[in-house]
């Protein structure tokens, strides 16, 4: 068993899987994956390890996450499961390892603002754990509390909120994701790992925000050699959470790329 927590969002067998990035957690694509349902398609939706409801591991590795969401989609789908594996950030690099060492398992992929190489953005989540840290947890009464402490330290309210879906009050207040590992483990989580001489050869969708920089132009030749049918496409007026700036956009690509697939 992987020890992965998901969720199935819709009816019959699931054409989607979701993977999500650093401190997020399935939820995060709940709406998406609605709006997916409404049009037939069924999702399953992933907490990866060490985040959401999914059990924590001694050491971090991009690999050990891949192998264990490709364990829980052969647990639950066989080991013939063709779904389209939908992945964000550090959610994206993992799904874009999982098809690299599974094909068998991946009717597509689609990889959302990350790309296979160094990700400077991570160098800017120090200060988000920093602010995660602050918060004296023996000592809120509630969310409230949590978030005058962040906001020290952060200043975008949308920031805030997302972290605080990971702050529960039950049996005491904690923070769902090991903030231990992941936090000493930036550096890991910023890189991408050699996958060695393979390519994946099913259809890939690679999604950029237009205000991000997680996918340059420097980064296409290595993204073409491991995925030579890639589709690069741009979403306007979004930054690096391109699900969160323009859902419609996403929902509308995730539909085209279902259909044509």
């Amino acid at each position: 068993m992987s020890g992965l927590h998901t969720t199935l969002v819709g009816t019959g067998r699931p054409r989607f899987v979701f993977l999500h990035g650093l401190f997020g957690r399935g939820r995060n694509w709940s709406g998406i994956a609605g709006a997916l349902a409404e049009q037939g398609h069924a999702s399953v939706l992933v907490d990866l390890p060490n985040h959401g409801a999914s059990d924590w591991t001694e050491e971090f590795g991009y690999e050990a996450m891949a192998d264990a969401v490709a364990d829980e989609l052969v647990h639950r789908l066989g080991s013939a499961a063709r779904v389209i594996l939908v992945g964000h950030s550090m959610g994206g690099k993992t799904a874009m390892l999982v098809a690299l060492r599974r094909p068998e398992l991946v009717a597509g992929l689609v990889a959302i603002d990350i790309s296979p190489a160094h990700s400077a953005g991570v160098d800017g989540f120090p200060r988000l754990v920093a602010a995660m840290a602050a918060v004296e947890l023996d000592k809120i009464k509630g969310r409230g509390d949590a978030e005058a402490v962040m906001a020290e330290r952060i200043a975008e309210p949308g920031v805030r909120q997302f972290l605080l879906q990971n702050l529960r009050a039950r049996p005491r207040w904690h923070w769902q994701p090991n903030l231990r590992l992941l936090s000493a483990n930036l550096p890991a989580i910023a890189g991408w790992p050699d996958p060695g001489p393979v390519s994946y050869p099913g259809p890939v969708l690679w999604l950029r925000g237009e205000r991000s920089d997680y996918v340059r132009p420097e980064y296409e030749p290595a993204m073409r050699a491991l995925f030579p049918a890639v589709e690069l496409r741009t979403i306007a007026d979004a930054g690096h959470w391109v699900q969160a700036d323009q859902p419609q956009a996403v929902i509308d690509s995730l539909l085209d790329f279902a259909q044509d697939h």
